[in-house]
């Protein structure tokens, strides 16, 4: 390829006697009209800014009370009142798939102008999104998808990459696994979709890294109560376990509760899984859990309202775009940031100052 770069020292219109020092002075008088006024016809007629509009849009939640979702709110309520709009936060409250299909087929009903939902079955969301789109309402899936290739209608997905971060996760805790060794893996509602391909990719991970590890899965169900007791049963029945994993907030934090009780940490039982519980973070902190892995839950409630909000006002010319809100890993070094007082985290309803 040729190189056609400049040389530090080169003339600037060699042949034209236009030296770079005059080249520069020029472009800096040019850059000083346009701040005088001297501006693009686009620039001139630019608006002041995007137009707040009273938009009503639906989040159909699988678990409507669980603190996961507290930032996911904040994300609502923050992009809504930045662009004017109003929002509904339904569902289930303990992942009832039918409750769900039904809060989506009241949001249609209501003639809502757009549904977020996550999308925690893999065809019980088929009809109810259909129907939404042959009413002209957009549907964006947020925090669980459905499968590549699925016939369902959502436009997009807000949310992590649930059986990379699944993957990625594991790579991280075999490392402290030793050779040969038994772990327990932890789902609250084997199947789900926001915690089943996170188990998958777990154990691909685990088939795929040579270590020859061997696992157990535990049914921990679908409420922090019967988390913590399935979890500790099968501590207290495996006490040579060399890992406790979860793939879910609630689990996760059963793990960490188990760890602290028996003193896992301090045996060099590495223990680890997803999402920000304040009291995960303290288990981190303590050093009960190795790490937890963060899916920015507030970002899962301000882009969809962002992208359903730019879709309507666009009469669909922006269409909603599939967004990777990413994988960062919470440990022991970098936890306090999580700890302190941030509406981000949902660890406080103040507003950003």
């Amino acid at each position: 390829m040729k190189d056609v770069s400049v040389e530090p020292h080169q003339d600037v219109g060699a042949g034209s006697g236009l030296d770079r020092r005059r080249a520069l002075a020029l472009a800096g008088l040019a850059g000083a009209g346009l701040g005088m006024g001297l501006r693009p016809a686009a620039a001139q007629n630019a608006p002041a800014g995007l137009p707040k509009k009273p938009y009503k849009f639906f989040f159909v939640c699988h678990v409507t009370l669980d603190q996961f979702f507290t930032p996911t709110i904040y994300g609502v309520q923050d992009a809504c009142a930045a662009f004017g709009c109003t929002y509904q936060w339904t569902g289930s409250q303990k992942n009832v798939v039918s409750e769900m299909v039904n809060a989506m087929q009241t949001a249609i009903a209501a003639k809502a102008d757009g549904i977020a939902v996550c999308l925690v079955d893999p065809t019980a969301f088929d009809a109810p999104t259909a129907a939404a789109a042959a009413a002209g309402i957009p549907v964006i899936a947020f925090n669980a998808d459905v499968p590549t290739g699925s016939p369902n209608k959502r436009l997009a997905y807000v949310g992590q990459p649930l059986y990379q971060s699944g993957y990625n996760s594991a790579l991280k805790w075999l490392q402290q696994v030793p050779e040969g060794g038994h772990v327990m893996l932890s789902i609250s509602v084997p199947g789900s979709l926001n915690q089943q391909p996170r188990l998958d990719g777990y154990i691909q991970a685990i088939k795929d890294h040579g270590k020859n590890v061997t696992y157990d899965v535990v049914n921990a169900g679908p409420d922090p109560a019967t988390e913590i007791s399935r979890i500790e049963s099968y501590y207290l029945g495996h006490k040579d376990v060399k890992g406790l994993f979860g793939t879910g907030g609630s689990d996760t934090y059963a793990c960490g509760f188990v760890s602290n009780k028996y003193g896992l940490g301090k045996q060099g039982v590495p223990v680890a899984g997803f999402d920000l519980f304040p009291q995960t973070l303290t288990y981190i902190k303590n050093g009960d859990v190795n790490f937890t892995t963060d899916q920015q839950a507030y970002l899962q409630g301000f882009l969809p309202v962002q992208q359903l909000y730019l879709h309507k006002l666009s009469a669909g010319l922006v269409g909603p775009t599939t967004s990777d809100t990413s994988q960062a890993y919470v440990t022991k070094d970098n936890v306090d940031a999580y700890l302190a007082q941030s509406r981000f985290e949902g660890r406080t309803s103040a507003e950003p100052t």
